[in-house]
């Protein structure tokens, strides 16, 4: 017997049930991300590995999709260079493209290459799978859909304000409760510094990122490791269990960082933002977390990352703002900022919430016209075409079978009405209409249904 095929592990089909209710996510996000005059962007699933390498510091780096060259990719490598199996070396001889990893540099690189040809600031959407070599585990996916929203070429703050916004309308149509953590990756540069460690921002950062997952001890540990001294990791402590309201963590902090000029930048953008959503009235609890680091490394500003309250879960949205990242492609002082919506967790946390709505209209079969024969069917097809084109979603069953096959079908796909059309109704230019749920019947006339239907 053949053996039953299979998929990668992380990854996943998606049923057209399923399908209804992942619509529903990215539907409602793209028209939040519309309000704000942002527009739809796609690039190619794979990228040059020289676009993709060095763009999420060496743990992202790792994590890479590798793309083997086509034909005899490894028909030009030594025999020498084969016998070292120097994995690294290899992959740099027999892989040109990768997978992206995520949709921000593709984005750049984009921005790069057509730059004569936008107008700036460019705001743009992108909602499309990403690739990574992950080890999967609930709620982390090898393949998984990333829901994008970045502006490019301009330095105001603004952009971040508008961005909180944009979070608070999302989650408030998703119904779900979350929490908005901020920070300032200048504010960051400013405690390394600060601490005696300032060409250490990148060990530093990816150890305290880590609070909430392992732990204060472990951080401090795991500090110590990196080679940062007792005496730095020691005066770290009050800045990492700073409490209070955004405001007052700020002024404490100002303190703190009173001789670092970087620093004292960073906590001045954080007091822009914070006063500009204090004018707009945003619903979401946006609190500042100096833990909070992010590990990509191409942040220069503000970095923002959103948690579920009601579901253990990682974070579901994040991003910030990179003030070089196209500069890696040679285009200098292009300055941007963008969050990431993260659509698989938003779906894990909607369903276990049981959030999405019990019925989309626009999504399923709204009416299934059930089939007694080819004479129906002549009769049935202008009434289904008068239906779709006033927007009512509407099948017929293909085939004169029994009654109950054809109900049962409608009962599974969770149709909701169907039309029975037999001899009668076609003599009184009729259609009798059965509720499934209430299993309640009525004979309309077509304008009559099609009312009723909207």
């Amino acid at each position: 017997m053949a053996q039953t095929p299979s998929i990668p592990k992380g990854t996943r089909d998606f049923s057209p049930e399923i399908m209804v209710k992942r619509n529903y996510i990215f539907d409602t996000i793209k028209s939040v991300f519309k309000l704000y005059g942002y527009m739809p962007l796609e690039t190619p699933a794979m990228e040059n590995l020289s676009t993709l390498m060095g763009k999420y510091g060496e743990e992202g780096d790792k994590l890479l999709f590798k793309i083997l060259n086509s034909g005899d990719f490894i028909g030009d490598v030594p025999e020498s260079e084969l016998l070292e199996r120097n994995s690294l070396r290899l992959t740099n001889r027999i892989a040109e493209k990768g997978l992206r990893y995520d949709l921000t540099v593709p984005f750049a690189r984009f921005v790069v290459q057509h730059q004569n040809e936008l107008t700036f600031p460019f705001k743009r959407y992108q909602i499309q799978p990403v690739w990574r070599a992950d080890r999967p585990q609930k709620g982390r996916y090898r393949e998984f859909y990333q829901c994008d929203v970045d502006v490019v070429g301009s330095d105001s703050l603004l952009h971040e304000a508008e961005l909180v916004q944009m979070v608070d309308e999302v989650y408030r149509r998703l119904n779900i409760r979350v929490r908005l953590l901020m920070n300032n990756r200048k504010i960051l540069a400013g405690i390394a510094e600060t601490i005696g460690y300032p060409d250490r921002l990148t060990d530093i950062t990816v150890a305290i990122d880590k609070m909430d997952k392992i732990g204060l001890e472990n951080v401090n540990a795991e500090l110590r490791e990196k080679g940062i001294s007792a005496e730095a990791v020691e005066k770290l402590q009050p800045i990492l269990n700073l409490e209070g309201g955004n405001a007052e963590k700020l002024e404490k902090l100002r303190h703190v960082l009173q001789a670092s000029e970087t620093g004292l930048k960073g906590i001045e953008e954080l007091e822009k933002v914070f006063g500009y959503l204090d004018g707009v009235g945003v619903e979401t609890e946006v609190r500042l977390d100096l833990t909070l680091a992010r590990g990509l490394s191409y942040y220069t500003g503000a970095i923002f990352e959103v948690k579920a309250l009601d579901v253990p879960i990682g974070s579901i949205t994040g991003g910030g703002r990179y003030d070089d990242l196209t500069g890696i492609f040679g285009l200098k002082n292009m300055s941007g900022v963008g969050i990431s919506f993260g659509a698989d967790r938003i779906f894990d946390v909607m369903q276990q919430l049981d959030l999405f709505p019990k019925q989309d209209n626009t999504a399923t079969t709204r009416l299934l016209f059930v089939n007694f024969g080819e004479q129906e069917e002549r009769y049935c097809l202008p009434l289904l075409k008068k239906l779709r084109a006033a927007g009512i979603n509407t099948e017929i069953y293909p085939e004169a079978a029994k009654m109950k096959k054809q109900m049962g079908y409608a009962d599974k796909k969770g149709i909701p009405f169907v039309a029975i059309v037999g001899e009668n109704e076609m003599q009184r230019a009729t259609v009798s209409l059965k509720d499934m749920a209430s299993g309640e019947q009525t004979e309309l006339r077509p304008e009559e249904l099609i009312e009723k239907l909207r």
